[in-house]
């Protein structure tokens, strides 16, 4: 666990240095402010939905080949990808390195099979926390070495980050074990491992159903709020940079410290379907809080208050990759990984528009927070489909204790 817990790490540390810089790398090749915006819209949005078609086909690959070469081509993939993107001199260069770079992000959904593979259901949940965890962290981190190395150089980000790629290569090269034993793999399948078919087949486990709809609404929440999070502390308080950026490391610090420390603790005394469903009344309060916030002080307030919204991520992959086998755990975790991409690629066509809308009106009124009102709708939704999911689950599992002679008949 220690051994992929720092594979993760060092994978996000070097996503993360990127991001500060990313946006000016692109004005490098643009004439003016509109047109860097919509091929910053091209090359996040060209990320994503490279991610959503490789993430269950590097699941289904694991699946057959084990995790452990996968990884490897994982990071190597990526190492190529920030070189690449560091020497780039045209657009069409920039935008083919973000494909290859979001196909190859995607063996964060084998990390998570890696993980299912080592540890007991029950003790699932846990364990992606504290991959979730080191997610944050991740996230945390990288952005201020990004800030730092990219006011020597704007493509200095890009090096370092293909110098951890490189790093993490090594390391899981000569030191991370195979999980998945030769007689556990099953076969690969071109049908099943493209993305529609995959989430097809997501739903059709047995135990996961509705849990599809939780997981694709709470995504798209929360990736709306990633989209106009700083737009709309800009607009409602007139947060710079250091404002938004000391914001957001408040979110990444309760999320770390809730997915690795609380976590475990808070599943000694809960189920998962609890933590879930506390998570998800949290959050939706969350939401509408930040939409109706009057002063600064109150988004960090709501911000350390939503503890139980951090959790709601890790008890749901949990909850799924305990439905799947041993031979579709890696396609599981890459269906799952493929909807969170999906929900990436949509978010800013929601959530933009609506905060343009919005940004006319004066700082005080209510409506300004339309962004954050909607994100509170699509945490709702979540919130009934799995209330209603976990009630038909219960029914399903007390019918044949209520009823033995219906049963034995």
């Amino acid at each position: 666990m220690r051994f992929i817990m720092l594979v993760v790490l060092i994978d996000m540390l070097a996503v993360g240095i990127i991001v500060p810089v990313l946006p000016a790398i692109v004005g490098q090749f643009t004439g003016d402010p509109a047109e860097q915006a919509s091929w910053y819209g091209v090359v996040v949005i060209s990320y994503a939905l490279a991610q959503f078609v490789a993430a269950p086909m590097l699941g289904a690959l694991s699946d057959r080949f084990g995790r452990r070469p996968v990884l490897l081509l994982g990071f190597c993939g990526l190492a190529i990808n920030f070189f690449t993107t560091a020497l780039a001199s045209a657009m069409w260069m920039l935008v083919a390195s973000r494909i290859v770079g979001g196909a190859m992000q995607a063996n964060a959904a084998v990390a998570n099979a890696y993980v299912a593979d080592i540890t007991a259901p029950a003790e699932r949940a846990k364990r992606f926390g504290l991959l979730g965890a080191m997610f944050g962290i991740g996230f945390i981190l990288g952005p201020v070495l990004g800030g730092v190395l990219g006011g020597i150089d704007l493509r200095l980000p890009f090096f370092v980050a293909g110098g951890l790629a490189l790093a993490n290569l090594a390391y899981g090269y000569f030191v991370l074990p195979e999980s998945l034993l030769p007689s556990q793999r099953g076969a690969f399948d071109w049908r099943r491992a493209n993305p529609l078919s995959s989430l097809k087949q997501l739903a059709a486990l047995k135990g996961v159903g509705l849990l599809v709809g939780v997981l694709a609404f709470a995504g798209l929440a929360q990736f709306s709020l990633y989209t106009v999070w700083v737009l709309y502390g800009s607009f409602r308080f007139g947060w710079g940079p250091t404002e938004n950026g000391w914001s957001l490391f408040a979110v990444g610090l309760v999320s770390a410290v809730v997915q690795g420390v609380l976590l475990g603790r808070l599943l000694k005394r809960f189920t998962a379907q609890r933590l879930a469903v506390a998570g998800l009344v949290s959050s939706s309060l969350a939401f509408l809080a930040w939409g109706l916030a009057t002063e600064p002080w109150m988004m960090y307030a709501v911000i350390f208050a939503n503890v139980l919204g951090a959790a709601v991520a890790a008890s749901l992959q949990g909850l799924v990759s305990a439905a799947a086998d041993e031979r579709t755990q890696g396609q599981t975790m890459g269906a799952v990984s493929g909807l969170n991409s999906l929900m990436a690629v949509l978010a800013p066509v929601f959530a933009a528009p609506l905060m343009a809308t919005v940004s006319h009106l004066p700082t005080s009124d209510w409506r300004v927070g339309a962004p954050m009102f909607f994100c509170a709708a699509l945490q709702t939704l979540a919130l009934v489909l799995a209330v209603v999911h976990f009630r038909r689950m219960a029914r399903r599992q007390a019918a044949p204790s209520t009823h033995p002679l219906t049963a034995s008949h």
